[in-house]
């Protein structure tokens, strides 16, 4: 056994030198990884996703292919963001110089103005000759619909050789960037000479004309590329009924002039359909104004699509409106309501004004029957109001909704324009509370006068009805317009009286029937400002208080209400600590200590005043004897020889005491005489009993 151990160890002592030896050599071998500067790694150290997309790419821009990104990019560090050097187009234009490209022509696609080269153009790499985002055709159908360039009948150059065989990708010297002149470029193809050519064109010499008049170089759903509405003279090639013939000096002149050659054909009564109100151009006998003679991509060979053919006289009409007339933005256009040639109706209507409008506003026709009729609305003349053609105001109103109101009612401006006025009659939302067409309640109202209805859609809050406080009658009926004005008032709240007769009107004889001799009135009594105390619609608490005593009372009496709370205000400062802002404050409070009427304290102020008016001095309950004596025995011997004897009946109180704070325990008044504070009365009255 030890034999064959010794015998096994020479065996592992050259298995463990081969295999140092290996990883020596591989090691030695391997390459060797070069290090940058300042430890900068290689943007595709990082961006790892764009080599898989990209470097695998058919065509790739050469500063990717170069590792160059740093000609278009900033380094960016740990923050993932791309910043280009520059931006948009002139980043390209440092490597594609801008007349090499065309920018100097006097046609220069779009997206090239717009500084949008990757519109087009991938800027790392693609799979499309020179870089473009898509092959061919399809490039160029990222932006113009392919629809218009495959209907029924497509031009055979766009099916084999796609745009590019017409048209300049950056630029060019002429319209619709176009290789060559529009003729020039037709004819490279279509050889004048040929017999069908000539066949096609009845002999006539169109290879001096232009060609798209006729044609869509690209698609149609006509044969021969004849754009979609052809004159059928055109589509027979019957040219000579209206031109001069074909060998003449003057081919293309026509045989008559303007209308009196489309008559031939289309009879002016049939065009007119009973109308007696013509069409300027029509009466003229301008027929080339509206209609392209030959063909056009346009219904009834219309020389433009949609409203900007009328537009084009009537430019007033072109204005884009915040709120649009639906059939003017709809298909027919102006088509809806005018007609193109004659009418009998004022401004070429195809019916009578109202009658047109009800066509699709037929639900208002049930207004008419209202028992309160608009009177602008009964007259036939919705545009009295409206504009037909679109507005910037909602309903598609004239001017703003009161304007157009104030023309008819001018007076009513001068009535509702107050210092303080309804929102809805400021905002000129007039239809908030009145239909303009009519309705059965009186004044044009959407629902009675004094309905809650009328209000509660603006003051649906504060018209929540509480189950708990109280409410004014007033209010929790619905008589709103009893105190406010329904436009607008001078006075403050918008209310139809000042506040106090507007409140004494109901409630004065209420407030002064218990007391039959007045001598004292509280002086928001006095002044009518009934709101300093009471809420004119509801209150959680009783009597529409906003809230309760003594704290309602000390929002007037404020001086009052910094002697009630002094001990508990200087316990906060000493609290907070003393700084220098509070420093003289602090000094006060040690120096003086306020005493607290203990009705005034614990109880309300009711206790011993009355809210409104009083048959006492001071708006006391009682007479003043009477009032002190619920917590004053008079009896006593104490009171009496505090009081030096005297009957309190002939005192009174409040000539020496005050009845809510005082600095001292006996509520002296702050100045009094100085015998008087020492309590020393018998230097000048007779202090024993009489």
């Amino acid at each position: 056994m030890i034999l064959m151990r010794n015998k096994r160890r020479p065996v592992f002592l050259t298995a463990i030198f081969l295999l140092c030896a290996s990883i020596i050599y591989l090691t030695s071998c391997a390459p060797t990884v070069e290090r940058k500067p300042g430890g900068r790694k290689d943007c595709l150290d990082c961006h790892t996703k764009f080599a898989d997309k990209y470097l695998a790419m058919k065509n790739i821009h050469t500063v990717v292919k170069e590792g160059k990104c740093e000609d278009c990019h900033l380094r960016h560090g740990l923050v993932p963001k791309s910043i280009l050097k520059r931006q948009r187009n002139d980043l390209c234009y440092a490597c594609h110089p801008r007349d090499k490209i065309g920018m100097d022509k006097a046609m220069v696609h779009t997206a090239l103005t717009a500084g949008k080269c990757t519109d087009c153009h991938n800027p790392h790499a693609s799979q499309g000759r020179n870089l473009l985002n898509a092959e061919g055709s399809e490039a160029c159908y990222q932006c113009h619909n392919r629809a218009g360039f495959e209907k029924k009948v497509i031009h055979k150059v766009m099916q084999t050789e796609g745009c590019r065989t017409c048209h300049s990708s950056h630029s060019s010297d002429n319209p619709n960037l176009l290789v060559k002149e529009e003729k020039a470029l037709c004819l490279s193809c279509h050889t004048k000479d040929r017999p069908q050519f000539k066949k096609a064109h009845g002999s006539y010499p169109v290879d001096t004309a232009s060609c798209s008049g006729c044609h869509n170089p690209h698609s149609s759903v006509q044969p021969a590329l004849l754009k979609t509405s052809a004159h059928p003279v055109v589509a027979r090639s019957k040219c000579e009924e209206c031109h001069n013939p074909a060998v003449s000096q003057k081919p293309f002149e026509t045989s008559q002039k303007e209308s009196s050659l489309c008559y031939k054909c289309h009879k002016s009564a049939d065009l007119k359909k009973g109308g007696n109100i013509d069409h300027a151009p029509f009466m003229e006998g301008k027929c080339s104004p509206c209609h392209n003679p030959h063909t056009s991509e346009n219904p009834v060979l219309l020389s433009k699509g949609g409203n900007n053919l009328c537009f084009d006289c009537h430019s007033g009409k072109s204005e884009k409106f915040a709120v649009a007339h639906a059939p003017v933005a709809g298909d027919r256009g102006c088509l809806s309501c005018h007609a193109s040639h004659s009418s009998g109706q004022q401004k070429l209507l195809i019916k009578e004004e109202r009658e047109l409008c009800f066509s699709c506003h037929t639900k208002n026709m049930d207004e008419l029957k209202a028992k309160v009729p608009h009177t602008a609305y009964t007259a036939e003349k919705c545009s009295i109001c409206h504009d037909s053609h679109g507005s910037n105001f909602k309903g598609i109103f004239r001017d703003r909704m009161d304007k157009v109101c104030y023309t008819c009612h001018p007076d009513s401006e001068v009535k509702f324009i107050k210092t303080n006025t309804h929102k809805p009659v400021i905002d000129g939302l007039c239809f908030s509370c009145h239909n303009g067409h009519g309705s059965d309640k009186k004044g044009l109202l959407l629902a009675e006068p004094d309905d809650p209805k009328l209000c509660v859609n603006c003051h649906g809050d504060l018209m929540k009805e509480d189950k708990t406080g109280s409410g004014h009658p007033l209010f929790k009926g619905g008589k709103c317009l009893t105190c406010h004005d329904s436009h607008g008032s001078n006075i403050a709240g918008m209310l139809v009286k000042k506040q106090g007769p507007l409140c004494f009107s109901c409630h004065e004889t209420g407030l002064k029937k218990d007391t039959a001799v007045i001598k004292s009135e509280h002086p928001t009594f006095i002044s009518g400002e009934c709101t300093k105390c009471h809420s004119p619609h509801k209150a959680k608490l009783e009597k529409l208080l906003l809230s309760n005593t003594p704290d309602l009372c000390v929002t007037c009496h404020k001086e009052l209400r910094d002697k009630m709370h002094w001990n508990e205000d200087c316990e906060k400062l000493k609290t907070a600590g003393e700084t220098e802002a509070n420093a003289a404050a602090i000094k006060a409070c040690n120096e003086v200590s306020i005493y607290v009427h203990a009705p005034s304290a614990l109880e309300t102020c009711l206790r011993c005043h009355k809210p409104h008016v009083s048959s006492e001095a001071g708006l006391i309950v009682q007479p003043l004897q009477t009032l002190c004596a619920e917590c004053h025995d008079y009896k006593t011997d104490s009171f009496n020889k505090s009081h030096i004897y005297i009957d309190a009946a002939i005192m009174d109180c409040n000539k020496c005491h005050d009845p809510h704070t005082s600095k001292g325990p006996k509520f002296f008044k702050d100045t009094v005489h100085k015998p008087f504070n020492a309590e020393s009365c018998g230097e000048c009255h007779i202090t024993g009993k009489q």
